[in-house]
C-alpha cells in the first residue's frame, strides 16, 4: 500500500477548533484534527496530516484517526496523534507509543513563593544542587546501580518500589497516573541489551526536550479546580518531564524489528513501514504490550526518584526540613502509551486500546480513575510549554471522552527540526537571553540550548487555546519558568 499523497487530502472545516480529513483511497474512517485557523494554516502542507491519515488505514480502528494542536512528524504515527483500535479486531503499534515509552510530566506544589528562596545566591546554590543531584544530558548514567532484583520489583511494583527504597512517601503515589504502576508487566519479553540500559539510567533526566522547571503559578483561570489541585497565585511549582529513557527507547527498538516480521506475516498491508504493527491478541502483539507496561513502570519510577532528589535539593540548599518546603505531587501523567479503556463507540461502551502519542489522557468529573480530591473537578492535564515563556494546568472535560477517546494535547508542538533550531541560533547568546526573561538555565551542554529555544516550539498559549474551545479540557493556571536545568 502507498501512503496517501497530501495532494489527496482536502480538509473541511468542521467548525472554529475542527477539521474532518475525509476518508480517502485505503483509508478505514476519517481523520479529525484539533485547531484553530493560525494552527492548522502552519501544518496545511505538513507530513504529518498524511500521518493522520495513514493510520486510518490500519486494521480494526474505531472512530476517527485523530491529532492534538500540537501536531507534528512522528515516527510512524504523528506526535499528537490519538487513536482506538478493536479488542477483537484491532492491532498493537510500537509507533503509535513512540520511542520513549510513558515520557510523561509530574507536577510538584510547594508551600513556597519566590521570596521564600531569596536571596539570589542561595536560588543559583539550589539550581546547582538540582543539576548535580539530578543527572541530565545524552547518556547521562545514574549513581544507583540496580541489581537484577531490583529492576524485576520496578518493571513491576513501578513507584511503589521506589517509596519502599526510601524515594519518597506512600502518599505520592494517589496522585500518579495508575496509582504509580501500570498492570500487566512482563520483564520476560524485555531484552538484555534494555535491562542492561535500564540499570544504569534510573533518577535521571536524559536529553532533548526533557526538562525540570522550577516555575510561579501566575494566573489562576478557575479558582475551584485550582484550589482542589492545591495550587495559588504566587506558589512556586517544580515541573518533571522525563520518560523510560534507554530501558523505553530498547525495548521500541526491539519491538519494531519484531512487528515489521508480524505485520507481513498476518497480511497487514501498510502505507508506512513505521507503522509496524501486530494484531492485539497475536503472541507478538501480548509480548509488545508486556514488555511496553515495563517501560511505563520503570518512567513512573523514574519520575519518582527525581522527585525525592527535588526534596532533598531544597532541604540541602535552604537547611530546612519537609514541614518548610511541603513539597507534594499534584499529578503525574504519561503521555507516550496504549491502553485498555473502555469508552461509547456507536451508542455502545466497548473496550479498545487506545494510543496516545504525545498526548494526555484527559478523564471529566466523576471519573472513578481520577484521584477522589481531584474528581468533582476532573483529571489534570500537565500540558508544558517551551522554556522562555509559560505552561498551563489544564482539568479534562467530558467532551474528550465522547469524542477524542478522553484525549487532550501534551505540549507545544515544536515548528522547527532541531537541526533548523541550532542553525536559527548561531551567532546568539541563548543563556543571556532568557536570563533577560529572567529565566535561569543550567544545562549540560549549550546544543541542547539551542535545539530547546523557545522559537523551536509553537506558543502553547495557542494550542491550549484549541483544546479549551473544542471543549476537551478547561484551563486551570499558567505556570511561567524562573530556573530550568536541562541535559
Amino acid at each position: 500500500m502507498q501512503p496517501i499523497p497530501l495532494r489527496e487530502i482536502h480538509p473541511e472545516r468542521v467548525d472554529d477548533y475542527r477539521w474532518r480529513l475525509p476518508r480517502t483511497g485505503p483509508m478505514r474512517t476519517d481523520g479529525l484534527v484539533y485547531a484553530d485557523d493560525s494552527l492548522f494554516e502552519a501544518i496545511r502542507d505538513d507530513q504529518a496530516l498524511v500521518q493522520v491519515c495513514n493510520v486510518a488505514t490500519l486494521p480494526g480502528i474505531v472512530g476517527p484517526s485523530i491529532a492534538m494542536p500540537d501536531i507534528h512528524w512522528g515516527y510512524g504515527f504523528p506526535i499528537g496523534g490519538v487513536a482506538a483500535f478493536d479488542e477483537q479486531e484491532g492491532v498493537i503499534s510500537p509507533g503509535g507509543v513512540g520511542f520513549d515509552i510513558s515520557c510523561g510530566v509530574r507536577l510538584l506544589r510547594t508551600g513556597l513563593t519566590r521570596p521564600d528562596l531569596e536571596p539570589r545566591r542561595r536560588l543559583d546554590l539550589l539550581v546547582e544542587t538540582l543539576f548535580s543531584r539530578i543527572p541530565s544530558g545524552v547518556g547521562r548514567g545514574s549513581r544507583l546501580r540496580l541489581s537484577s532484583k531490583d529492576l524485576e520489583g520496578i518493571l513491576t511494583r513501578g513507584a511503589a518500589w521506589a517509596i519502599d527504597h526510601g524515594f519518597g512517601e506512600e502518599t505520592d503515589l494517589e496522585y500518579l497516573e495508575e496509582g504509580g504502576c501500570m498492570p500487566g508487566a512482563d520483564p520476560s519479553q524485555v531484552s538484555e541489551r534494555a535491562l542492561e540500559r535500564g540499570s544504569r539510567q534510573l533518577g535521571t533526566l536524559g536529553s532533548g526536550n526533557h526538562f525540570l522547571e522550577l516555575q510561579c503559578v501566575d494566573e489562576i483561570y478557575d479558582a475551584r479546580a485550582a484550589t482542589a489541585l492545591g495550587l495559588a497565585e504566587g506558589q512556586v511549582t517544580v515541573s518533571i518531564h522525563t520518560g523510560s529513557r534507554g530501558f523505553g527507547y530498547q525495548i521500541c527498538e526491539d519491538s519494531l524489528r519484531v512487528m515489521v516480521r508480524a505485520a507481513q506475516r498476518y497480511g497487514i498491508d501498510l502505507p508506512d513501514r513505521q507503522l509496524c504493527c501486530a494484531p492485539v491478541l497475536s503472541p507478538e502483539g501480548s509480548a509488545y504490550l508486556g514488555a511496553m507496561v515495563c517501560g511505563v513502570n520503570y518512567a513512573l519510577t523514574n519520575r519518582q526518584v527525581i522527585t525525592h532528589r527535588v526534596r532533598e535539593a531544597f532541604e540541602e540548599t535552604y537547611q530546612r526540613g519537609p514541614s518548610w518546603h511541603r513539597i507534594g505531587v499534584v499529578y503525574d501523567v504519561c503521555h507516550n502509551v496504549a491502553k485498555r479503556e473502555t469508552h461509547e463507540i456507536d451508542g455502545k461502551r466497548r473496550p479498545v486500546w487506545v494510543h496516545r502519542k504525545g498526548a494526555t489522557r484527559a478523564f471529566g468529573p466523576g471519573h472513578p480513575e481520577v484521584p477522589g480530591r481531584y474528581r468533582a473537578v476532573g483529571q489534570p492535564v500537565l500540558v508544558p510549554g517551551d522554556m522562555g515563556r509559560y505552561s498551563f494546568v489544564l482539568c479534562g472535560n467530558p467532551a474528550a471522552a465522547e469524542e477524542a477517546f478522553a484525549s487532550s494535547c501534551h505540549g507545544a508542538g515544536r515548528v522547527m527540526s532541531r537541526k533548523q533550531a541550532r542553525r536559527n541560533a548561531r551567532g546568539r547568546a541563548l543563556i543571556d537571553e532568557l536570563a533577560g526573561r529572567g529565566v535561569q538555565v543550567r544545562s549540560e551542554g549549550r546544543a541542547t540550548i539551542a535545539e530547546e529555544m523557545p522559537e523551536a516550539y509553537k506558543d502553547v498559549a495557542e494550542v491550549v487555546r484549541s483544546v479549551e474551545g473544542a471543549g476537551l479540557a478547561r484551563r486551570v493556571a499558567r505556570l511561567v519558568p524562573f530556573a530550568v536545568v536541562k541535559g
